[in-house]
Order: C-alpha cells, then structure tokens, then sequence
C-alpha cells in the first residue's frame, strides 16, 4: 500500500494520499498550545508515515499558525522524520486587522511571500519547503513581483518547487509566463459531492453549463501542463462515511447508502470508496485528507487497495449528481 507517484515535472516521490495538517495544533482559537496538541501531532504523523503517506499539507493560517508550530515541534523532537517526508504549506490569506479596520484579504506581494515563507520555516522548524502554493487568487496579483518572489525563494534554497490553489487555468498561464520556475500543483476542491470539475465537461453545450463554478478547462489545462492535480475536502466533510443526513438531500442519502454497500462489498472502510472514485480518474488526483481519527486515517489509506470498476465509477458519479447523464 506504500503507493508513491512522482509530483509532475518535480520528481517528489509523494504517496497518493497527502496529510492535510488543518486539524493540528488545537482548533482554530488563540488558545496556547497545549502538551496534548504536540502528542496528538506526533501520534497523527507517526501513523501517516507507518502507512505510507510522505506528503503532509500545511498553510500558514491553519489554527492561526498552531498548526505548523505543533509539527515543527513534532520535527524538534524528532529531526530524522524530515529526510523522509514531502512538506508543503500554502500563503497569501491574510486575517482582519481590526485595530487598523482591515478586513481579511489576499497579498501576494513580493514583500509579503517572502516574510510569510520566513515565517512558515520558523514554525515549522525546518530550512526548506518541498512545495509552495499560493493559498487563493489575490486580485491585485503582479505576476512580475511573484515571479521575483519565487526565483529569489528557489535561488535561496527555501523552497524546492512552487504551486499554487484555487486557480483557472488562465491565472495559471498569467502566473507561469513570469515565472522561472514550472509551476507544479494546483490544489482545488474535489470530492463525491463537489463535482464540477467533472460537470463542467458533461455540460458542453448544456444549458446546465451556466450553473457550474468550476473554471471551464482547468482540469483539461493542467493535464496538458503536467501540474499536479490536488483535491481538497476530499472526504466530502463526511457525508458519505457517518455524517448525521437528516436533513441532506436524497442525491446525497442515496449516495451514502451506495457507498456503504460498495464499502460492504469489497471490505473497506467508507472512506476507502470515496477516495478510491477521485483516485480512478486518470488525472491521478492526489486527495487531500485531514481527519485527525487515527482509525479514520488508517481507513483512507485502504482506498489504496481498492480498484472500482467503470460502472461503479459511474453509479456512484450519477448518484451524486441526483439526476442522469444528459
């Protein structure tokens, strides 16, 4: 089940899965982190690499920087786990100032990157990112300035290879044109439930197009472009393995009760099945999971053992669309 697949035009040696580290560090408040928080982060990363997942996801503002503190503590204590892992951390989401009455923003300023990637190392008590991503599209974005910023990073030795998230495939190509360096991931949200990243190619020339937000060719795009297709909130919050449905849609309670037979069927855990359908797409998507349920992350890595077949695929991809194919 140690399944690894090089990250597109990098060569990282990444596993399948990626560790999504939002969870670590104590929940989002201001709270200080407790000894309990850097247990759970050793036994949670511990886990991962005991089943074969190298890869762990981090951002600058998960747990408002606890995050990354707490596995950077995990790293002090037990420097030898870097050599075998692939560490990624996303910027650019700025919180409110409200002394100044700031509001929440984006900044990719070069000024900014460089400070926030700075900051990233420090926490995470390391001298290199594996990958970097620009977290979410900063409208005043100069191309030119973070093309700087990333040649200056690579040139420095602070980070190996750049990404970004939540991007078209338009913003990719503005982005790339003044970068020097092959921009390698796009992270974006894919699951069961969020599905137009598939609708937007059934809806060619339907007038369901115009409902899909899903930019229309960026699946195609970074296909053509060998950039490295991550999804995010892979395990749909839950409601295909457990959640309370009481009040979902019947698209969705459908969809749990054909996942759990499926799950029944071949002898794996829920999350095995919703994972197993993003991974059988030939983008080779990479899911990003963060439960912190250490049975739970043992299930997910059991998607790694499961092959569904076209028709499962597809019962699974209709049943959550809620209505058939066009």
């Amino acid at each position: 089940m140690d399944m690894k697949l090089p990250i597109n035009e990098s060569g990282l040696a990444a596993s399948q899965l990626i560790y999504g580290c939002m969870g670590l560090g104590g929940g989002w408040n201001r709270d200080p982190i407790q000894s309990e928080h850097i247990t759970q982060a050793h036994e949670i990363v511990e886990m991962a690499l005991e089943n074969g997942i190298n890869m762990f996801d981090h951002a600058d503002i998960y747990a408002f920087g606890k995050a990354e503190t707490v596995f950077g503590q995990v790293l002090k204590e037990k420097p030898t786990l870097r050599e075998n892992m692939i560490i990624q951390s996303k910027l650019g989401i700025r919180f409110p100032d409200e002394e100044k009455g700031v509001p929440a923003r984006y900044d990719f300023s070069k000024t900014y990157i460089l400070n926030s990637v700075d900051s990233i190392l420090s926490r995470l008590n390391i001298d290199y990112l594996d990958v970097l991503l620009l977290h979410r599209p900063d409208v005043l974005m100069d191309a030119r300035e973070v093309g700087e910023a990333f040649h200056q990073l690579k040139s420095s030795g602070k980070v190996r290879y750049f990404g970004v998230s939540n991007m078209s495939a338009g913003q990719i190509r503005l982005l790339q044109s003044h970068c020097n360096e092959k921009l390698v991931v796009n992270q974006l949200e894919m699951s069961l439930d969020k599905i137009g990243w598939l609708e937007t190619g059934v809806h060619v020339n339907q007038v369901a197009a115009r409902d899909n937000v899903f930019p229309e060719g960026t699946l195609e795009y970074c296909q053509l472009e060998n950039i490295q297709l991550q999804a995010w909130g892979s395990l749909a919050k839950g409601i295909y393995t457990g959640r309370d449905l009481e009040n979902a849609g019947e698209n969705v309670k459908n969809t749990a009760l054909l996942v759990q037979r499926f799950a029944e069927e071949k002898q794996v855990s829920r999350e095995a099945i919703v994972l197993s359908w993003l991974m059988k797409h030939p983008a080779a998507i990479q899911p990003v999971i963060g439960t912190t349920n250490l049975a739970r992350i043992q299930g997910c890595v059991e998607a790694l053992k499961v092959t569904l077949s076209r028709d499962e695929w597809y019962n699974l991809y209709v049943s959550s669309r809620g209505v058939s194919l066009p």
